[in-house]
């Protein structure tokens, strides 16, 4: 099967690397109260392998990853827009002056969706994080439809 950052899909830059198909396409780095992205030049398939190498954290902790866009089965989908992404522009303050070198950004549904606003915040944007702000898990929060 081709790699799905490279096929014509949506992806979603906030999938479990659990989901089955997902990429790594960025690795946290930066603080535990400022982390940031570091983007890989290509995604990389999650395999069992690289999950164990993340051990004792968990892999969301430390991998960015992206997998297809599952829409109406994703508690932030409202049936038209990722509710997610609409938030994180909303409510996150801009952490970069140029856009990220981001290797999935022509099938990500943030940038379909939000465009360059999104791009400009997504490198804050950690999956599992134990010690969030409250910001963050209220833009993290699905709100009811």
């Amino acid at each position: 099967m081709e790699n799905i950052a490279t096929e014509n899909t949506t992806l979603c830059p906030s999938a479990r690397p659990e989901s089955g198909d997902s990429v790594v396409f960025g690795v946290v780095s930066g603080t535990v109260a400022q982390p940031r992205i570091a983007y890989l030049k290509q995604p990389q398939p999650v395999t069992d392998e690289l999950i164990a190498k993340s051990s004792p954290a968990t892999p969301a902790e430390i991998f960015r990853t992206a997998g297809r866009c599952i829409e109406s089965g994703c508690m932030h989908f409202d049936g038209k827009d990722c509710r997610l992404a609409q938030r994180i522009v909303e409510n996150l303050s801009v952490v970069t002056e140029e856009l990220p070198p981001c290797s999935i950004r022509r099938n990500c549904r943030w940038w379909q969706q939000e465009g360059k606003t999104a791009c400009m915040r997504c490198p804050q944007v950690v999956t599992d994080t134990y010690n969030p702000s409250q910001l963050i898990r209220d833009v993290a929060k699905p709100t009811a439809l």
